[in-house]
Order: structure tokens, then C-alpha cells, then sequence
């Protein structure tokens, strides 16, 4: 396969030329040749790196842990143990983040049988029955995640 410009590189990975250009100005891609008139040029190992990339991204993974992969492998060690380790972290953000929306949703419910119960004992609100009787022991987390 013959050298190809960024353009014709991201069509064929199914990504942007602006983010071809990010995975190489990040270290993620090798920095590529360049034409005498200044286009950079892209190989069918670079194709392989950027289908890596987009399969790997699909999967969650920042372009820092992609990077840290890509580098082991260049340097000849083997990545399936860091990239599992990987999975991992990530399955448990997911795993934190779902108790978190699990524990607001709770919080809502409770917020919202409140609300109906001031209403239909005839309470009432300065501003709104839902947050003036919300429970109060309700741990919020930074982020606006409860």
C-alpha cells in the first residue's frame, strides 16, 4: 500500500483528519513523513495504529491509557495484562457511577413522594414542597452525582 495523506488515511479508519492529526501531535502515531509540499503521509502500519486506536476508544479508553499501551507494545512488551487492568478500572467507574445513580434515584423518588405528601396535607411551599422536603442526609459527591 502506498504512502496516503491524512485524508485518505482517516476515511479508511473512519476517523477525522483533525483527529489523526491529534494522535500524532499527542505520540499516539509515529510523527509521520511529509511531502516536499508539506503533507504529511501515512502508511499501512499507521492504518493498523489508528484502527487500533478507534477500537480502543470504542472501548472507553482515554488517549493517555491508549498511548501507555501503544507505547508498551513498541516497546516489546506484552499489553493484554495492562489493557485488562484497564477494563477493569473502568468497569469499576461504571460500577461506582451506577450505585451513585441507583442511590439519586432513591433520593428523587424520596423527594418526590414528599412533595406529594406536603401537597395533600396542604403544606406550604416557599419556593418548591420537592426541595424544602427533600431528606436532608442525602450525601452529594463533587461532580452533582449523589
Amino acid at each position: 500500500m502506498q504512502p496516503m495523506t491524512v485524508g485518505r488515511a482517516a476515511a479508511l479508519a473512519g476517523l477525522s483528519p483533525k483527529a489523526v492529526r491529534l494522535y500524532e501531535r499527542r505520540g499516539l502515531l509515529p510523527t509521520a513523513e511529509r511531502t516536499e509540499s508539506g503533507y504529511r503521509l501515512f502508511t499501512a502500519d499507521d492504518l493498523d495504529v489508528l484502527h487500533f486506536i478507534r477500537q480502543a476508544k470504542a472501548l472507553d479508553l482515554t488517549l493517555d491509557e491508549i498511548k501507555d499501551v501503544l507505547d508498551l507494545q513498541r516497546g516489546g512488551e506484552q499489553t493484554c495484562a495492562r489493557v485488562t487492568g484497564l477494563l477493569d478500572e473502568h468497569l469499576a467507574a461504571i460500577d461506582r457511577k451506577l450505585a451513585d445513580l441507583r442511590r439519586l434515584r432513591r433520593a428523587l423518588l424520596t423527594a418526590r413522594r414528599a412533595a406529594d405528601t406536603a401537597q395533600r396535607e396542604g403544606c406550604e411551599a416557599v419556593v418548591c414542597r420537592i426541595i424544602e422536603h427533600a431528606p436532608t442526609d442525602i450525601e452529594t459527591r463533587p461532580g452533582g452525582y449523589i
